[in-house]
């Protein structure tokens, strides 16, 4: 039998894998239920990110998530960014239209979007 492989000495152990995500950034799930899913980062705790979209999870009950598992994608718009830098309310319908402008800017199509020009 080989010598045991541990997390410790493998090569990659020493460089942890950091993420620098901040308040009023656009980051998708990796990793979950929600993976796929594009949210906006309204709050950080360490290396944790308070995530909202504005519909499954608003701004007043946010996701709290690990940032290994969150892909950066860009800043929101200035509005947004001031607004929760200076610590106000931002409302569940301005996330709603942040992130379905960030997606439309993408070439995607929400399903909000999709579901509102019926």
């Amino acid at each position: 039998m080989g010598p045991a492989c541990t997390i410790d000495s493998h090569p990659d152990a020493a460089k942890p894998r950091t993420v620098k995500i901040g308040i009023a950034d656009v980051v998708t799930s990796l990793n979950g239920r929600d993976e796929g899913k594009s949210f906006l980062v309204i709050g950080t705790e360490d290396d944790y990110s308070l995530l909202a979209d504005g519909k499954g999870r608003k701004f007043e009950k946010p996701k709290r998530k690990n940032n290994k598992h969150l892909k950066l994608e860009e800043k929101i718009d200035a509005h947004i960014t001031d607004k929760l830098i200076n610590g106000e309310k931002v409302t569940n319908n301005e996330i709603r239209r942040a992130l379905a402008q960030y997606t439309a800017d993408r070439g995607e199509n929400s399903s909000e979007e999709v579901a509102g020009g019926m």
